[in-house]
Order: structure tokens, then sequence, then C-alpha cells
């Protein structure tokens, strides 16, 4: 059965409190109290959903008991009644003030109170049910997030005698970043970063194709060209606006051979040391249904023993100032070269760039950043 509402009638005339009483006890619970201290000791049998309480009471009066009652439950709903016609909006500007619903003015006509009540009562149920509708959303939110932050790989770790060093800040609660790695054989590791479009769950579920496409080139050894293709495999149903930058490399340790394919994403820098550095630029489009019959090319470069690499996404360098400057590549070469490359001391380094460069400006993209180097 449906639990009949419970409301609490405060006034110090007894007529009146039979009075509205009679009209509301058919469909409702009912307390009445005949005073603000009244009222008050009886909020110990339980608290009410809507108080109907009158202004000029001797002792504690409706606008210090409004305010008392939302002290005790802020989610209860008070309506005021007053004798004074004189100076109604007075009266209705503090009864808002007050936190009230609304008032009514004495006499009052019976369906005018019944309406009010009902209109109160409903507002109070939608009120509730968007209340637990929110919570419900909050929560699976809350596992979505965890599930995709489950999907990074730890920010530290050696393979191949490579340490990869990771710095990931997603700008709201689901992001469009992923980065990964893997070993890809005896003396080689593979890594990967990529953006997807946009943000919230349709980003973060694209992220989980990205990188179950990545884990599915393991038998291939993860060579960069089976890891597109698997992607766009992935994607193919999806609509043409929905897309994904990504680079991916694979380093062969024993030769020093990087190949990678970078799919319409800013272009990683190959630190040589000192203020020497080479990009690893565009290889192909951005990954998208609408290239899906598009071949894509890798290309392989020359690494020495002491070079290293750093992928990132265009949330770095879109970072922007007060003044909508962009924080740029340049920034992040001047801090790769200046006092040269020192892993994950390098990426706090930018981190900390980013943030000073931005000031209170909020973050409105993905930050990721991978570096693979023998520090």
């Amino acid at each position: 059965m449906t639990r009949r509402t419970h409301i609490m009638i405060v006034d110090d005339e007894p007529g009146m409190l039979r009075s509205v009483s009679r009209v509301l006890r058919r469909d409702h619970e009912i307390t009445t109290a005949e005073s603000g201290e009244d009222a008050l000791e009886k909020l110990a049998n339980g608290t009410p959903d809507l108080a109907i309480v009158d202004i000029r009471m001797p002792g504690i009066n409706g606008f210090e008991l409004t305010r008392r009652l939302k002290e005790h439950d802020p989610d209860l709903d008070v309506i005021l009644m007053t004798g004074n016609a004189e100076e109604p909006d007075d009266n209705l500007i503090q009864a808002i003030d007050g936190g009230a619903f609304y008032f009514i003015t004495k006499p009052f006509d019976r369906r005018v109170l019944i309406t009010l009540v009902n209109r109160c009562l409903e507002l109070r149920r939608l009120r509730r049910a968007e209340r637990r509708y929110l919570d419900r959303l909050e929560r699976e939110l809350d596992d979505a997030q965890k599930f995709q932050l489950s999907l990074l790989p730890p920010p530290f770790q050696n393979i191949a005698g490579m340490n990869i060093h990771a710095r990931y800040l997603a700008c709201s609660e689901l992001a469009g970043d992923i980065y990964d790695y893997a070993p890809a054989g005896e003396n080689a590791v593979a890594f990967m970063v990529a953006d997807v479009v946009g943000h919230g769950a349709s980003a973060a579920m694209m992220t989980s194709v990205v990188k179950s496409a990545f884990h599915a080139a393991a038998g291939q050894g993860f060579q960069p060209l089976t890891v597109i293709d698997h992607v766009k495999e992935g994607i193919r149903t999806f609509d043409p606006s929905r897309f994904v930058t990504l680079t991916c490399a694979r380093l062969d340790t024993k030769s020093g051979e990087l190949t990678y394919v970078n799919a319409g994403h800013p272009p990683g820098i190959l630190h040589r040391g000192g203020t020497q550095h080479d990009l690893l630029m565009s290889t192909a489009p951005m990954l998208s249904s609408t290239f899906h019959d598009v071949p894509f090319q890798d290309e392989t470069v020359q690494l020495e023993e002491n070079d290293a690499v750093l992928l990132y996404t265009d949330g770095v360098t879109e970072t922007q100032s007060k003044s909508e400057e962009m924080f740029g590549q340049d920034r992040m070469t001047s801090l790769m070269t200046h006092d040269g490359y020192q892993g994950g001391e390098l990426l706090d380094r930018i981190l900390h760039s980013i943030s000073e460069f931005a000031g209170s400006k909020p973050q409105l993209d993905d930050i990721t950043l991978l570096a693979v180097g023998k520090v």
C-alpha cells in the first residue's frame, strides 16, 4: 500500500486547526500543533512531508518556525498562512526568503488549499524521483570511471630494458584519451597513445575498443599496421563522426629500430640528446569508418643508445592561457631539451608548466603523456 503523506498543521487558533485538518484528513495523515514550540517537540514522532504554518503566533512565529523546520529537514516544504491581507506582497517575499513553498491568506477557499497542497506534494515527489535518478546516474558514472581507469596500465614499468613513464589527466569523469604498452617479443616493446573524439560514455566506449584492438595484435608482435587494422575493424560500423587519432609504435631494443604509425595524431617527439630532436609526423589519416578502405603506411626510424620518445595528446599542446594563447609544441620541445630527458621528471615538468600556463582557466580536454627511454 502507498504510504499516506504526513502533513503537520501549526496554528494557535483551535478553530483553524480543526478547519484545515477537516479539509485534508481524508487524503493525508495529519499532525496538529498549537504553537511553534509544540511543533518542534512533535518532530520527535516523525518528520512530516509538508508543514502548513501560521505566521502570527506567540513565541516562535511562522517565519522562525519555518527556518528551524528546514534546519531539521532541508527537503521539507512549508506553506505559510496569514490573516494579514494589508501587506500580502511583503508577506510573500518574506515567506519565499524563509524557504516557504508559498503562502495563503485567511480565510481561504478549501479548493485553493487542496490544490496548493497537492501541487506541493507532487513537486516533492518529482524532486525525490529526480534525486534518485541522479544518484543512480552518479553511481553508474563512478563505476564507469573506475572501469575506464582499470583499462590503463601502471604509470611506470620497465620492459625490455626500456623505462615507460605515463601521466593521465582526464577533464571529466569519462575521458577520450587512452595509453597502453606491452612486451612485443624478447627484445621489443610496443606502446600507444590515442585520443577519441569527445568525452563521456561514447568516448569511453571507444577507448575500450582501441585498447582491445591494441592487444588483439599481440599475436603479430604488435606490429603498428596490425594494430591499425584491428582498430579500423573495431570502429567499422561506427558513425563517421566518431573518429580516433593515435600513434602506435614498436621498438626493437636490440636493433634500435622504431616502427610507428601516426594516424592523424600530434607528432611525437624523438629526443636525440641536447637540443636535437626529430618529430614523428603523421603517416596516415585519422581512424574513422570513412577511411576504412584507405591504405595506411608505417615509418621506421633508427634510435641511438640514449634517445627517447615522447607521445602525447592534443590536450597538452592546445591548453590555453587566459589570453587564449596555445601552450604549443615548441614549449614541450623546449622543456624536453633544456634540462635533457629525465623520464617521469620530464612529464611532471610538462604538467607543472601546463598548469602555470593555464592559470585559473579550467582544463577543457584530456591530457595524456607517455615517454619511453633508458631513464
